[in-house]
């Protein structure tokens, strides 16, 4: 009996560390819209926590200055509990979007450097420059982002 307690306890200490990290990283975009991946993610994370939500395609809406009510209140509800915005900046190179055209605190994420490029430093997982703090801690999701941004 007290192992199942002590295992239980282990299990409620683990999974309030992964919580206390921060959340993933959620893609909006594509097959899924701003708002299924906004809620998504704050039911992923029930308690205020940093996690990053990912806009591209239309999805960028829901980070503009002129979204529509229902989209603002979806991102400023992820704000609220957390949510860091991000955007690829290929997408902005490409006139996709201007950053004019988003609200404040959105971030711009470069994806890999072309191949023989010094622009990423070696040994390091941020550009020069790059605030490491607006961005995954963890390595798996950081290259899931830069990939996705490529």
């Amino acid at each position: 009996m007290k192992r199942w307690i002590i295992l239980g306890w282990y299990a409620i200490a683990t999974a309030a560390g992964a919580q206390a990290s921060g959340g993933g990283l959620y893609v909006a975009g594509g097959n899924f819209d701003f708002t299924q991946v906004v809620e998504r993610a704050l039911a992923q994370n029930p308690t205020p926590s940093k996690f990053f939500v990912l806009a591209t395609g239309d999805a960028v809406r829901g980070l503009s200055v002129v979204a529509p009510p229902e989209l603002v209140e979806v991102r400023n509800r992820g704000s609220a509990r957390g949510a860091v915005y991000l955007v690829c900046r290929r997408d902005i190179e490409r006139e996709v979007f201007r950053v004019s055209d988003l609200v404040s605190g959105v971030v711009q994420v470069k994806g890999w450097p072309p191949p023989g490029s010094s622009e990423l430093p070696a040994g390091t997982n941020y550009y020069r420059g790059e605030d490491a703090s607006t961005l995954p801690d963890s390595n798996e999701l950081l290259r899931r982002l830069r990939s996705t941004c490529s």
